[in-house]
């Protein structure tokens, strides 16, 4: 999943835009907010979002608050099953942050499939379009 929204997000035909991948451990409130829009995946165990991202925001959030409001975002999830709360979390924080969701989120359970991952290379794409336009 992470490879195919990598791709459409770094299609030849979407110019001008740089992608920077950073694990959710490790992704420094700077880099944050360097960005001009955010691609964000995690694992939806247990029904929430992975600790690794929940991590992410909670080191950055006051620092992006204000300074990152009107920025797009996209969002992935997998999980076997209950989904709905790691989707709730994300919305919640990125409403709070005032991020602009720009396209559907992906949720797939189970061995994502060729649909699947179709839909996570448009989600890349998408996120990076809005970028240059």
């Amino acid at each position: 999943m992470f490879e195919a929204v990598i791709a459409g997000a770094t299609d030849p035909d979407i110019e001008g835009v740089e992608v920077v991948r950073r694990p959710a451990l490790t992704v420094s409130p700077a880099e944050m907010l360097d960005a001009d829009g955010y691609l964000l995946g995690s694992p939806a165990n247990l029904g929430y979002i992975s600790g690794a991202l929940k991590h992410a925001f909670d080191g950055a959030y006051y620092q992006l608050l204000d300074s990152t409001r009107g920025r797009p975002f996209g969002l992935y999830l997998h999980g076997n099953e209950g989904t709905e709360g790691a989707e709730r979390a994300v919305d919640g924080i990125t409403a709070g942050l005032g991020w602009v969701k720009v396209a559907d989120h992906v949720v797939i359970s189970g061995k994502p499939g060729k649909s699947d991952l179709d839909a996570c290379w448009n989600l890349g794409a998408t996120v990076a379009a809005h970028l240059i336009g």
